[in-house]
């Protein structure tokens, strides 16, 4: 149980990580502005077709935040069930195949839209993961 225990802390605490860093450049830095000052103007302008009560730029922030939340969260509640109840976490076929696939959409929306380092830490959180479920006592 021990390395099972172990792949699952590491797949945690490897997307917990990343939203915590995804969610800081979200809101401080220039890591997710558009490089072409003209194209942030319009989007601090435009809104979508959706309603008029917002603007791309508002929506972008809004977009990578709960994009942010939602890794935080996994890692979170992955983390805590690895260290305080490996047993349930081990033993759970809904939450073992949640967390896959949580994973799974992740690395596949990673491998269409994203860039290196975050598709890199999260098909390693992805094989930690399916590693410690394939080690877990059943």
């Amino acid at each position: 149980m021990r390395t099972a225990q172990t792949c699952f802390v590491l797949s945690a605490a490897l997307l917990l990580g990343l939203g915590l860093v995804h969610l800081a450049c979200t809101f401080s830095g220039p890591r997710l502005t558009p490089r072409d000052p003209a194209l942030l103007a319009l989007m601090q302008e435009v809104s979508p077709v959706l309603t008029r009560r917002t603007t791309m730029w508002r929506a972008w922030l809004g977009f990578n935040a709960s994009h942010s939340l939602g890794a935080i969260f996994f890692g979170l509640v992955y983390g805590w069930l690895a260290l305080i109840q490996p047993l349930l976490l081990a033993r759970s076929p809904f939450l073992l195949g949640l967390g896959l696939a949580m994973l799974t959409a992740y690395a596949l929306l990673g491998r269409a839209y994203w860039f290196s380092v975050p598709n890199a830490g999260i098909t390693v959180s992805l094989l930690a993961f399916a590693t410690g479920a394939l080690l877990a006592p059943r």
